[in-house]
């Protein structure tokens, strides 16, 4: 099978490309097509002929966005409807990655992927957006809503509790936004599995349990052997720009029924820390 990975150098993308085993994975970046120019998306799959589109490729500052509402929706809305159009027209199947800030965290129970998007911030409006416009727009699609994304292969918001920590005499994190840690190497094992098996809809795909960012800060210090004092903050004090989901937990029960479970995300954190460390990243 082949897959033509448009977003390759992003945090998701390069374990994409490193762990995808098994099958012909073509790698695009923004230097083989600018997904807001269709004409360029055009020839990039015309010329690749895949059989699955894996769309990972997105503009993902969620503050950035609130000052550049503009440059949000043209990649994450105007773009992956380029590719919809594009994949439908070539009779490719598409795979767009999206994420829990579609919803405005009022819920009192997990998210279900049925559940109508409505997002806090600009980001999570341009990515409901991009979700409309896959299924609008293309032909067989497969929509993975995923939260809180951490990786080794770039900077991420482990790493950056740990360089902070080795930098600061304390950390302050916020304790009332809540969600589900998500590892990319596992995330990629479960996008695998559902490529190969055909999979359609919107799915749920993260780690398993619950924590607030100060919950993952206080383990990822923990696990890693810091004693750096860390507090609680809420949102209003970290003053951040673009508001965030109090409560952004997704249901992973429609996965379940392909046969797939991702570990706690305290588990993935132990083999995330042990990549970091292989990479040479932190001591």
């Amino acid at each position: 099978m082949r897959i033509l990975l448009i977003g390759a150098n992003g945090l998701l993308g390069r374990d994409l490309v490193e762990d995808w085993t098994g099958d012909d994975v073509i790698l695009a970046t923004s230097l083989d097509a600018d997904i807001r120019d269709i004409q360029q998306v055009r020839r990039l799959v015309a010329r690749e002929h895949p059989d699955w589109i894996v769309l990972t490729a997105g503009y993902t500052d969620v503050d950035g966005s609130e000052r550049n509402p503009d440059l949000a929706f043209a990649v994450n809305r105007d773009g992956t409807k380029n590719v919809s159009l594009i994949a439908r027209e070539l009779g490719v199947k598409l795979c767009f990655l999206s994420t829990d800030y579609v919803f405005d965290g009022a819920a009192n129970r997990p998210y279900e992927p049925g559940d109508a998007p409505h997002p806090l911030n600009v980001y999570g409006a341009s990515k409901a957006a991009g979700e409309r416009a896959v299924q609008e727009e293309a032909g067989r699609w497969l929509i993975i809503r995923t939260s809180w994304l951490f990786g080794a292969a770039r900077v991420s918001f482990p790493e950056k509790i740990l360089q902070a920590a080795d930098s600061l005499p304390e950390l302050k994190v916020v304790a009332d936004q809540i969600g589900s840690p998500t590892y990319t190497k596992d995330l990629v094992a479960a996008i695998r599995e559902l490529v190969r098996s055909d999979a359609h809809g919107i799915l749920n795909i993260t780690n398993s349990g619950t924590c607030s960012w100060f919950e993952f800060a206080k383990e990822t210090l923990h696990q890693a052997g810091r004693s750096t004092p860390i507090f609680p903050i809420s949102s209003d004090q970290a003053d951040r720009l673009a508001a965030r989901p109090a409560y952004s937990v997704l249901s992973p029960d429609a996965l379940a029924s392909y046969g797939i479970a991702l570990r706690s995300w305290q588990e993935a954190l132990q083999a995330y820390l042990v990549d970091l460390r292989q990479k040479g990243k932190v001591r």
